[in-house]
């Protein structure tokens, strides 16, 4: 037989396309419509129903950026179409490649009762199956003009990011807004000529499979009259069933799909506008539940179905009905799918705690799985964590996205810093918007890693990012998947049913140790530094708040403020949101984050004030108190308590020989050039230099920044290549203790630069009894597309340095032996990076950054190792923020030499959470205390559950076995240790810590290396 393969696919898709596709609407007539534009923001639905609207047409532009129009769509049905299937079609100017980036709509009815959502990928909405002749049909849409950022020439600035910069000018032109007559017969050939033709495709060409299904296509094709597609469609179709009900073999990979509409709780849109995406999400998921009996559909985010349960109650209403059905399935037990490399330790247990606590009571319902299809990475501690939470799985598909080397699994254990290990499955679909096309399907089975030991994968099935969800093509496609030769299965499933399955069926899979790298959006561990900087604040005045509170409310009787501190962690845990706190919004998210974190501020620091002065007593008392909320003794004033500090020998500031200044207390001795650099940190002590020789730290450094895409989420590493040293100084002035110095009998220098656009002042001061330099930098940052760091080169031979993590610690290479360890040029700290030789070591701490580099060379010139750590400071990346960083930043670091990794851990506290010092009568006690500085308290609280019980969680800090004894500071009846969301364990899970043992009023704890335990303690 002659080989006509590409005449009969050629036929396909020309028919398809212009014959068949059309035929599914064959009579149409307009609707009238009239829009009202309503002013500013968006109003509530009544409003938006009654506005005054205007007669408007097709092809009439509407819609400024980030504006509401109100359109009003009449008409009737003829009489002639009585029984048959009617739909309205309504295309308010919509890109089909765009699903959930440009215009969408929600639809109502006169009475206010949502029907569905409106996107590029879903304009109708049914009136009658079938419909009645001269029936009225009048619906009310809530159109959103959100303009498109990302566009097909992707990543170039716009103003369009901001409504105060975005203009008025129109964004879309209304389109099709039709009553048309629907032909299921069409719209079934549609759909099994495009799963056969996909699947063909991806069939080999010698396989006979292939040509069954090109012959069984060419008949249909010649059974469809193309001047009367409709009354043929039958026929045609009979000419496919065949080749449709030809099953597939029982070794066919099996894919469990899960309805799915990834929605960004904000990027390229603001908060706000993510309200109105999930309800015109989950309306039209909720009508598709409807009609469509098999289908299931995931959401995760508490946040979201919180949003809708206060803004769109009428939409609520169908979601929990459809939850009760056991259909629409809450997913993840998480507050948001935040980031989950910068959240502190407490941040990202409280993800869980939100989340879940949510998923309970509003549901009735407790989440097995962690669900993150897009976070930027994972970080090693999170493991334990889902597991304190009362989970055991997690589902991601992120890591896909790597660049450098292909992960090796897709269903494997991951194995945190602490030992814990958690099922986890990447969808080797390798996509969060699955559609259910061949190509797709194809992919999952071929690209999946576990053959021959394991046949199970997922595959989130919705259009996402913006919202959208499932279509009714995507379900229809689906059902004719479910066991089709030559194709993987296909079968809905909840996220539960498929991870019992596939660990059932995989109980042994490999084991992957440590952080779950993405070789990929490294830059944004330092994007818009004012959102990392109100974040990392945040978490640390909530842990203030949280203490002194609870201290107040045990000691004192003060009320603790329990709907406050719920509340303002939400509002925290909100901007944890894998787009916004990385700094890959557009600017309008990232102007409303700064304001909101000040509102933060300005409440925990009211419920701080409120607690400290509870507990300090008569403000005329004349004692000096200095509150200390960090884990560590500090000025002679225990962990969680306040008292009198006191104070170390007075530090000296002399002149250097050559220029600059020596600054030395005791500990250690600091030379300051006259460059502003430091050359020598000098460990009294242990006789040892940390600054390697002829290097100098403290040294800025400025690069080109210009990604090949992603301008605000990458870094390339050709960035390296060119490189400005900033030595150039304006002034270099010494400061004595009576000036900006931070604390008496502190001295220092101030260092002013100025390099292109932008001026850098830094003050470089040493504290009396501290062995650190504290380093405090004030950048004035007006520079485009440049990459700020500040280089401190170590005298330090090191394979490998540890970067503080959630509950520990996670150790990389310094070098780049393999691809896995040279991928890895940028990367994620906590409060600390350490180095360390056997002994001795080196600790950079900080107040509010994420990203550093480490690298390390041979000197020519004694053989030593030069380790050098790299702080990021700021970048200025144009999308999606044109404005990006633009203005004043402050950053406080700090050097200390001779730190071993527990010095690390109590300096990066100690940079984080200042004391806060205040006149009273009267010293405070802590309610909780610990004798062994590697156990560290990450929170004092009380219960959530408003019981009064104490809450504290503490956790192994340096990586090794510790013994603990936990003082109580008052009468304890009951003591339990118990998961995150503070429910008592029944039996201690494998490993965990088991009932504590208590001896005199204190609690006894052996830990692990990196154990996190909470403890609940009800008072006498």
């Amino acid at each position: 037989m002659h080989d006509d393969r590409t005449l009969v696919e050629g036929r396909l898709k020309r028919v398809l396309a212009e014959r068949i596709r059309p035929a599914v609407y064959p009579e149409s007539i307009p609707l009238d419509v009239a829009v009202w534009h309503a002013p500013g923001e968006p109003v509530p639905v009544a409003e938006g129903i009654a506005g005054p609207a205007e007669p408007v047409s097709a092809g009439d532009r509407w819609g400024a950026p980030w504006g509401t129009s109100w359109f009003r769509v009449s008409g009737t049905v003829p009489a002639a179409w009585a029984g048959r299937t009617v739909e309205a079609l309504l295309d308010l100017g919509f890109d089909e490649n765009m699903p959930g980036f440009q215009c969408e709509g929600l639809v109502y009815r006169p009475d206010g009762t949502p029907v569905k959502g409106l996107n590029p990928r879903n304009q109708w909405v049914r009136i009658g199956a079938p419909a009645e002749g001269g029936e009225e049909v009048v619906l009310h849409i809530e159109a959103a003009s959100n303009p498109v950022i990302l566009d097909y020439h992707p990543f170039l600035p716009t103003q369009l990011g901001d409504k105060e910069t975005a203009g008025d000018e129109p964004q879309y032109t209304l389109a099709r807004m039709d009553l048309a007559v629907f032909d299921e017969n069409v719209w079934n050939l549609v759909q099994d000529l495009e799963v056969l033709g996909e699947l063909m495709a991806e069939l080999p060409v010698e396989g006979a499979r292939r040509w069954e299904i090109l012959r069984a296509i060419s008949r249909a094709l010649d059974a469809v009259d193309l001047q009367d597609v409709n009354g043929t469609a039958a026929a045609a179709r009979a000419h496919l069933a065949e080749a449709l009900a030809t099953p597939a073999p029982a070794t066919s990979h099996r894919i469990g799909a899960v309805g799915h509409a990834h929605i960004d709780s904000a990027w390229l849109w603001p908060l706000r506008e993510t309200v109105r995406k999930v309800a015109r999400t989950t309306a039209n998921m909720t009508a598709l539940l409807e009609d469509e009996p098999e289908f299931i559909f995931a959401m995760s985010q508490a946040q979201q179905f919180a949003w809708i349960k206060e803004h769109r109650p009428e939409v609520y209403a169908k979601v929990k009905k459809a939850v009760a059905e056991g259909r629409f399935v809450p997913a993840g037990g998480m507050w948001v799918e935040s980031d989950t490399n910068m959240p502190g330790s407490e941040a990202m247990a409280r993800q869980f705690v939100h989340g879940k606590r949510f998923f309970l009571d509003e549901f009735g319902i407790e989440n097995d799985e962690a669900w993150l299809p897009d976070t930027f990475g994972f970080a090693a501690g999170l493991p334990q964590i889902i597991k304190a939470a009362g989970s055991k799985w997690l589902l991601t598909q992120k890591i896909s996205w790597s660049t450098i080397n292909k992960f090796p699994h897709h269903t494997f254990r991951w194995e945190g810093i602490d030992g814990t290990r958690i099922f986890t499955h990447f969808p080797p679909v390798d996509t969060y918007n699955c559609s259910m096309t061949g190509e797709q399907i194809a992919h999952a089975a071929k690209n999946f890693k576990e053959k021959g030991v394991a046949r199970r994968s997922l595959a989130p099935t919705g259009w996402g990012d913006g919202g959208g969800g499932t279509t009714r093509e995507m379900v229809a496609k689906a059902a004719r998947l479910r066991s089709l030769e030559g194709s993987a299965t296909v079968e809905w499933q909840t996220p539960g049913d498929f991870f019992a399955q596939a660990e059932a069926e995989y109980p042994n899979p490999p084991v992957w140790v440590g952080e779950l790298y993405l070789e990929l959006h490294r830059a944004t561990l330092t994007s818009q530094a004012k959102t990392k900087q109100g974040n990392r604040r945040s978490e640390h005045l909530l842990r203030e708040a949280e203490l002194w509170a609870a201290t107040a409310a045990v000691t004192t009787g003060a009320a603790y403020p329990y709907e406050l501190l719920d509340r303002v962690w939400k509002t925290v845990l909100l901007h944890q949101f894998h787009d916004i706190l990385p700094g890959s919004s557009i600017a309008w998210v990232h102007r409303e984050a700064e304001k909101t974190y000040g509102t933060v501020a300005a409440e925990l620091t009211g419920v701080i004030g409120a607690a400290q002065r509870a507990l300090a007593g008569d403000p005329e008392g004349g004692l000096p108190l200095a509150f200390n909320a960090a884990p560590h003794a500090r000025g002679g004033v225990p962990a969680g308590a306040a008292g009198v500090p006191g104070s170390g020998a007075a530090p000296q500031l002399t002149a250097r020989d050559g220029g600059g200044f020596v600054l030395t207390n005791g500990l250690l001795e600091v030379e300051i050039d006259g460059r502003g650099l430091i050359v020598s940190a000098y460990d009294i002590s242990a006789e040892r230099e940390a600054i390697a020789p002829g290097e100098a730290a403290n040294l800025l450094q400025i690069h080109p920044d210009f990604p090949n895409q992603w301008d605000a989420w990458d870094v390339d590493a050709f960035y390296r290549n060119t490189v400005t040293d900033l030595t150039e100084l304006d002034t270099l002035t010494a400061i004595g203790a009576d000036e900006e110095t931070g604390g008496a009998g502190t001295v220092g220098v101030r260092v002013v630069r100025s390099f292109g656009e932008s001026t850098v002042t830094q003050l470089l001061t040493l504290a009396p009894g501290a062995k650190r330099l504290d380093i405090d930098t004030e950048v004035d940052w007006h520079e485009t597309e440049k990459f700020l760091k500040a280089a401190f080169p170590l005298d330090i031979h090191a394979e490998r340095y540890a970067s503080e993590t959630q509950f520990g610690h996670v150790y990389r290479a310094t070098h780049t032996n393999t691809s896995w360890d040279a991928a890895k040029f940028e990367a994620c700290n906590h409060r600390f990076v350490h180095l360390e030789e056997p002994g001795w070591g080196v600790a950079l701490v900080n107040d509010s950054t994420y990203g550093h580099d480490v690298t390390r060379t041979v000197r020519g010139s004694d053989a030593g190792t030069t380790t050098t750590v790299r702080v990021s400071l700021l970048r200025a990346p144009r999308f999606p923020d044109p404005e990006t960083d633009q203005g004043v930043h402050r950053f406080r670091h700090a050097l200390a030499p001779g730190a071993g990794i527990g010095d690390a851990v109590r300096e990066g506290y100690r940079v984080n959470l200042p004391e806060r010092r205040l006149t009273g009568s009267k010293e405070v006690a802590p309610l909780v205390t610990v004798d062994n500085d590697a156990v560290v308290v990450s929170a004092v609280k009380l219960a959530d559950d408003a019981s009064g019980d104490v809450v504290v969680r503490l956790y192994e800090a340096t990586g090794g076995r510790a013994k603990a004894r936990v003082g109580l500071g008052f009468a304890a009846t009951g003591i339990a240790v118990t998961d995150l969301l503070e429910r008592p364990l029944t039996a201690a899970p494998e490993g965990a810590q088991a009932a504590p043992e208590v001896r005199d009023g204190a609690v006894l704890l052996s830990l692990r290396p990196f154990e996190l335990v909470t403890l609940r303690l009800t008072r006498g």
